[in-house]
């Protein structure tokens, strides 16, 4: 009989990774995301809206710019303060604060929308952070994610970095936020209405090895796998990474274009 996951020491172990790099970098490139999930979402100014696990707050800025009253979370502080410093540079006001999206500090039914992009499909307990997604948004209000999915590009790197360090056993992946299947889990009864639409981000960088350079100095769980190999391991790894790249790249040799696949998902709330 397998021990249980020590989900708490999982926690800290992804808190330490994220908070390594900068993910910011990468972060800031993926904006686009934010603001078809706002459209989405059908933002109206005035509105109570979190983002969970906003990272350098893409979607936090787009609810921000619809006229919503935007409070961003994080357990990294360091991503807060990059938000906070996009946000002061265009003047809008959002309230910045250090929060674990499995135990949100917040009274129940709170906001009238609640999103995440690429975010809480990171947590640990997948089902105590969808519970609280739900927790904190009114009824008649939106659960609105954006989730890798599992054959997309994200969801087919993750398997690569697994092969070479392989994640705590009894963990669900990530990338199952990515499937109606798992969501209809999650939230269960939780919702009346979900509405799912596949969308493609395009990731562009000159060549794999820039996309392998950037993503091994700056994003957490990529700089976290390589610091974790020798030398050959890590050139393993990253001639791994490349033929991925190379195989899904559809802008020809001279540049890098590789679209991902990911699920924009809104639901109700019941």
């Amino acid at each position: 009989m397998n021990a249980p996951v020590d989900l708490a020491a999982l926690k800290t172990r992804q808190q330490t990774a994220w908070a390594s790099g900068d993910y910011a970098v990468i972060g800031t490139t993926l904006q686009l995301v934010g603001e078809q999930l706002a459209e989405a979402c059908d933002l109206r100014a005035g509105e109570r809206v979190l983002d969970v696990a906003a990272g350098n707050g893409n979607a936090s800025l787009a609810a921000a710019r619809r006229g919503a009253e935007v409070t961003s979370t994080d357990y990294v502080e360091a991503l807060l303060q990059r938000g906070a410093a996009r946000a002061d540079a265009e003047r809008l006001s959002i309230e910045f604060r250090v929060a674990d999206a499995e135990a949100l500090p917040f009274e129940d039914a709170r906001f009238d929308a609640v999103l995440s992009t690429f975010g809480v499909m990171f947590t640990p307990d997948q089902p105590r952070a969808a519970a609280e997604l739900a927790r904190v948004c009114r009824p008649g209000g939106r659960i609105g994610l954006a989730n890798w999915t599992p054959e997309g590009f994200i969801g087919q790197l993750f398997q690569v970095i697994g092969r070479h360090v392989p994640p705590p056993a009894g963990v669900q992946p990530p990338s199952r936020w990515g499937t109606q299947e798992h969501l209809a889990a999650l939230f269960g009864d939780r919702v009346t209405h979900v509405t799912v639409t596949r969308r493609h981000f395009q990731f562009r960088y000159r060549s794999a090895a820039h996309f392998i350079d950037v993503f091994r100095t700056w994003y957490g769980p990529v700089h976290r796998a390589f610091a974790a190999l020798g030398p050959e391991p890590a050139e393993a790894l990253a001639s791994d990474l490349a033929e991925l790249l190379t195989r899904l790249n559809r802008a020809g040799p001279d540049s890098l274009v590789v679209p991902s696949e990911y699920l924009e998902v809104v639901l109700t709330r019941r």
